[in-house]
């Protein structure tokens, strides 16, 4: 049986750590908001950028931070933490099931998983457009190619785990 080139094991590996990172940040940032509200967020965004953006400099990239602050704290907030907790749960959780690697029930789940995220995404894109949005989902798209490919491979015995000796369920 021809061995899969190693380059897409690694990618997987890669998206999946890269998938279960984002997972715990966006988890974290979830409980923060939840546990000291998002008027308080906003106060210490404020307090972090306003010295940089004092002295006349133009820094997009804080205006949008500054700006994402304000929109939470003046906004609807419940969804923004219902989804940053959800979200960023099911993305460690499958991160961590993927890298375990001890049951074959992990892939499709995954794979339902990101189909459910990539949908979504596709659905607020055509509600409104986002270059942010796009690349989330263009790398959701990518991370499901790479776990149907390592599915596909687990199943014809030629998968990492089969060739580190661990036995699929």
């Amino acid at each position: 049986m021809a061995k899969r080139p190693q380059l897409l094991h690694d990618a997987y590996l890669g998206a999946i750590l890269i998938k279960g990172f984002d997972g715990a940040v966006e988890t974290l940032a979830g409980l923060v908001i939840a546990l000291t509200g998002p008027e308080r967020i906003y106060a210490w965004v404020f307090r972090l950028t306003a010295p940089e953006l004092g002295g006349g400099h133009h820094h997009p990239a804080l205006h949008a931070i500054r700006s994402g602050a304000a929109r939470l704290a003046n906004g609807p907030h419940h969804f923004v933490i219902f989804y940053l907790l959800v979200h960023g749960l099911l993305k460690f959780g499958i991160a961590v099931a993927l890298l375990r690697g001890t049951a074959r029930w992990v892939f499709p789940v995954a794979s339902l998983i990101l189909t459910g995220f990539i949908a979504y995404m596709s659905w607020r894109l055509s509600l409104r457009w986002s270059d942010w949005l796009l690349g989330a989902a263009l790398f959701d798209l990518l991370t499901l190619g790479l776990v149907l490919n390592e599915w596909h491979a687990h199943d014809s015995g030629n998968g990492w785990l089969t060739r580190a000796g661990k036995t699929p369920s």
